[in-house]
């Protein structure tokens, strides 16, 4: 179906130049990757003409993938290394682990909804990505099992960050998360600098769906 696969590579052509490049993805192996990895396959089959839209689109069970600037922003912040070990809390539909994976060395992403969690293994595997473990779990305080990580995404939002899961970087690593409440809320990188010494830098303002065991705000007193 030549003129199906066309549309496709038109969509994902303007995807990337008028949805990312604006919002400052410039590094050329990120847009290589952008261009390369099937985001329509990790659509339900129901929204895959909205591929590459800029919205979230839904996965079922009540989730969403993020827009695909946000993956894009957040994936290129993060600057990973191919020998990266990376924790992904929040599998989704699979796609950002699949981004991941093609430039760490090894992710593992933890889903704590069975059905998504069986979802994205299904993805993963059609693409070929062979170094993604999808495990099911609530890894919103981190998976110390398999840490500690250079690299931990937290695909939805927290009120705030859990000490439990900046302990589990590597000093040297880089953490991306949501943070904050409605109608306020902060794309947020912390690389971890020192054993007890922690960077933390608001890159962009957004509203996004809070993590699913995401426990009410704790107000914190500094």
């Amino acid at each position: 179906m030549p003129v199906v696969t066309m549309d496709m590579e038109q969509a994902r052509f303007n995807m990337i130049e008028q949805q990312i490049r604006p919002w400052q993805v410039l590094d050329p192996e990120v847009l290589r990757l952008l261009g390369t990895v099937r985001r329509e396959d990790f659509v339900p089959a129901a929204h895959r003409a909205l591929a590459f839209a800029d919205i979230e689109l839904p996965i079922g069970n009540g989730q969403t993938m993020l827009q695909p600037k946000v993956e894009a922003r957040i994936f290129q912040e993060l600057a990973i290394k191919n020998t990266d070990i990376v924790l992904e809390v929040g599998a989704g539909s699979g796609f950002m682990a699949a981004l991941l994976a093609a430039k760490a060395e090894f992710v593992y992403s933890v889903e704590i909804d069975p059905l998504l969690a069986e979802n994205a293994r299904r993805n993963l595997q059609q693409a070929d990505v062979a170094n993604v473990a999808v495990e099911t779990g609530d890894a919103s305080a981190g998976w110390p099992s398999q840490g500690p990580f250079d690299v931990i995404v937290l695909s939805g939002s927290l009120p705030e960050l859990p000490e439990q899961i900046l302990q589990q970087l590597k000093v040297g690593g880089r953490l991306a998360a949501f943070v904050g409440e409605a109608p306020v809320m902060y794309a947020r990188i912390v690389t971890r600098t020192g054993e007890k010494a922690f960077n933390s830098i608001n890159v962009f303002e957004t509203l996004i769906a809070p993590l699913r065991s995401a426990q009410q705000h704790q107000r914190f007193v500094f």
